[in-house]
C-alpha cells in the first residue's frame, strides 16, 4: 500500500520557526515531524511513500533523498503553487499510476493510529472516500447561557463540549482523485462534499489510539513531551 503525504504547507502558525525550514521538518524530539510519520507507514508494512512538496521542498528533498536511508521508497510531487490540501491529487494519480486505494495524510501529524485496521474497514464498507476523525474536548473557558425568549432559561459553567475532528488522515480510492480540479486549489473538505454530493460511499472512522496534528507552537510543545516520554 502507498500513502501521500501532503507537506507543502507554509506552516505560518509555527512562525518563526518555520521562516528558515518547512514545517515538515521541525524537529519533535531528536527526529523531524516527517520523519516520525514515515517510520511510523514503514513499521506497518507501507513501503512508497509520495511527498506533495512546495515550500521550501529542496530542504525535504535533501534530507530524505530517495527514501534508501530510511528503508522505505521515497517519491516527490511539486506543488509549482499553493493547491491546497488536496488539489495536487488529481495530479499525483496520473504521474504514479495509481490503481489501489491509498492513504493521504497532513505532513504534520503524530499518531500510534493501525493504519491496516482503518484499511480493513475501508474494503469492508466499500468505502470510496474513508475520512479519519478524533473525537475532540472543548471546554469553554465562559459560562453559557440558554434563553427562551429573552429569559434565561438555565446557565452552565464552562461546558465540556465534544466534536468529531477532521484528523487529516484519509484512505481514497484512486477514482475519486479523478473529480478533483487540475491545477487548483483545493482543500480535503471539498473532496469530502463532492463525493458526498456525487453520492460516493463516504464512510467516517474513528481513531482511537493517540493522535496530535502539531499546529502551533502549544502543539509542538505537546508532541515534544509525548515522543520523550513526559
Amino acid at each position: 500500500m502507498k500513502a501521500i503525504i501532503m507537506a507543502g504547507g507554509i506552516g505560518l502558525r509555527l512562525r518563526p520557526l518555520t521562516l528558515s525550514i518547512p514545517k515538515p521538518l521541525i524537529p519533535v524530539g531528536d527526529k523531524p515531524i516527517l520523519e516520525h510519520i514515515i517510520l511510523k507507514l514503514k513499521s506497518q508494512g507501507i513501503d512508497e511513500v509520495i511527498f506533495a512538496v512546495g515550500y521550501r521542498s529542496e530542504l525535504i528533498r535533501a534530507y530524505f533523498l530517495n527514501g534508501e536511508n530510511f528503508g522505505i521508497k521515497i517519491s516527490y510531487f511539486k506543488e509549482e503553487k499553493r493547491l491546497g490540501t488536496a488539489g495536487a491529487l488529481g495530479t499525483i494519480k496520473k504521474k504514479f499510476n495509481l490503481t489501489e486505494p491509498v492513504i493521504v495524510m497532513n505532513g504534520d501529524i503524530l499518531t500510534e493510529l493501525d493504519f491496516s485496521k482503518m484499511r480493513e474497514f475501508h474494503d469492508s464498507k466499500m468505502s470510496d472516500l474513508t475520512v479519519g476523525f478524533k473525537k475532540q474536548n472543548y471546554i469553554s473557558p465562559f459560562g453559557v447561557l440558554k434563553f427562551d425568549g429573552e429569559k434565561i432559561k438555565d446557565l452552565q459553567e464552562k461546558p465540556n463540549i465534544t466534536f468529531d475532528i477532521l484528523a487529516g488522515i484519509y484512505i481514497i480510492n484512486p477514482e475519486i482523485m479523478d473529480n478533483i480540479p487540475q491545477d487548483s486549489f483545493y482543500d480535503m473538505p471539498n473532496l469530502i462534499v463532492d463525493s458526498l454530493n456525487k453520492g460516493k460511499n463516504t464512510c467516517a472512522y474513528e481513531i482511537k489510539e493517540y493522535w496530535l496534528g502539531v499546529e502551533d507552537i502549544t502543539k509542538l510543545s505537546q508532541a515534544n513531551d509525548y515522543v520523550n516520554g513526559n
